[in-house]
C-alpha cells in the first residue's frame, strides 16, 4: 500500500512512518519544505492553498496527522489563529486535493482530539455523544467537518480522537514528568477531573488497524479503555517515577501561568472517555491499563 502522511515530523508521524514502512507499505510525506525531495514525499503549502495532485496520485492511504501543538505555547488570538488554520484550513487544502485526484485514496485517516467533548465531569463519553462547548470543541468539530467532506468523495474517512498520548519519545508526558523530579509534583486542581489516555504504542496500533480494516469509519476514540481521574493519573505516574506527589498546583496558579482558557480546557477540563469502537472491533491493547504502560514507556525513556 501507498501511504501519505502529513504531519510527518511530529510524535505521532514519525512513530507511524517507522510502524508502517517496517510492514511493508510504501511511505511518503506531505512536505512542506522548498528543498530537494525524499522518494515517494510530496510537496504541498497549506498556507499558499497548494498540493502536488499529480504526485498524490496513485496513494492508496493518506494519514493526516499536521497541526501546530496545542500546549506549545499561551493561547493568545494570534496562537488561536495558528491553530485552527493549521488544522482546518489545512484539512480544507488536502480535502480540496483529493477531490480532484483521478484515482482517489481508498481511506483518510484524519487526525481530531477528545478536546470535541469539552468538559463533562463524570460523563461516560462514547463516539456518539454530543460536542461540547469551548475553544477546543469547537476547532474540532470545525476540523472534523473538513475532514468529512471526503467521504462524498468516496473516501472511507476514519477521524481519530487522540487522547493524550503517552511517550518517551515526547509529547505531553516529559513536561509532566519535570515537576517530579525535583520532588515537586502533584495533581492539578482539584484532581477529580478524568483523564483519558493512551500509549503511544496502542496510537499506532490503531492507525494500523484503521488503515486495514473498512469497518472503522467515522470518529473513533483513540484512549485506553481505563481513564483516571487526575489525581490517580498523577499517583501511579509518582510511583513509577519513584517520587512523592505532595504538592499539588492550584487552578487559580495554573491560570495565571497559562491564561484561565488554556488551563481551564488543557489541564482542569474532565472528559471520561471509552473507546467503545476499537472495544466493538475487537482491537487488542497493548496498555489497556496505566501502570504497565508507564513502567515500559519510562524503561524506554532511560534505556
Amino acid at each position: 500500500m501507498r501511504i501519505l502522511i502529513s504531519g510527518a515530523s511530529g510524535l505521532v508521524g514519525a512513530a507511524a512512518t517507522i510502524a508502517l514502512r517496517a510492514d511493508g507499505h510504501e511511505v511518503g510525506h506531505l512536505v512542506r519544505s522548498r528543498g530537494s525531495l525524499s522518494t515517494g514525499d510530496v510537496r504541498w503549502d497549506p498556507a499558499a492553498g497548494t498540493a502536488d495532485q499529480e504526485a498524490m496520485e496513485g496513494a492508496s492511504a493518506i494519514v493526516h496527522l499536521a497541526g501546530a501543538g496545542i500546549g506549545d505555547s499561551r493561547w493568545a488570538e494570534a496562537r488561536k489563529k495558528i491553530l485552527c488554520s493549521s488544522r482546518v484550513d489545512s484539512t480544507r487544502i488536502l480535502v480540496d486535493a483529493i477531490s480532484k485526484l483521478r484515482q482517489k485514496p481508498r481511506v483518510l485517516l484524519a487526525a481530531s482530539a477528545t478536546g470535541f467533548y469539552g468538559n463533562r465531569g463524570d460523563e461516560l463519553l462514547a463516539e456518539s455523544s454530543a460536542a461540547g462547548s469551548g475553544f477546543l470543541a469547537v476547532l474540532a468539530r470545525a476540523w472534523e467537518g473538513e475532514s468529512l467532506r471526503a467521504e462524498s468523495l468516496g473516501v472511507r474517512t476514519v477521524l481519530l480522537r487522540f487522547g493524550m498520548i503517552l511517550s518517551a519519545q515526547g509529547g505531553a508526558l516529559p513536561k509532566v514528568i519535570t515537576p517530579f523530579k525535583f520532588g515537586v509534583g502533584g495533581r492539578l486542581g482539584s484532581g477529580n477531573q478524568w483523564m483519558s489516555w493512551i500509549a503511544l504504542d496502542d496510537v499506532i496500533g490503531v492507525i494500523r488497524a484503521a488503515l486495514a480494516d473498512e469497518a472503522f469509519s467515522g470518529p473513533v476514540n483513540v484512549v485506553a479503555p481505563n481513564p483516571l481521574r487526575n489525581v490517580d493519573f498523577t499517583r501511579a505516574l509518582a510511583r513509577a517515577l519513584h517520587r512523592p506527589a505532595i504538592l499539588p498546583a492550584p487552578a487559580f496558579a495554573l491560570r495565571l501561568a497559562l491564561g484561565r482558557e488554556m488551563a481551564d480546557e488543557l489541564l482542569l477540563s474532565s472528559q471520561r472517555v471509552q473507546p467503545q469502537k476499537l472495544i466493538a472491533a475487537g482491537y487488542a491493547f497493548r496498555f489497556p491499563e496505566l501502570d504497565p504502560a508507564l513502567k515500559t514507556i519510562l524503561t524506554q525513556r532511560d534505556a
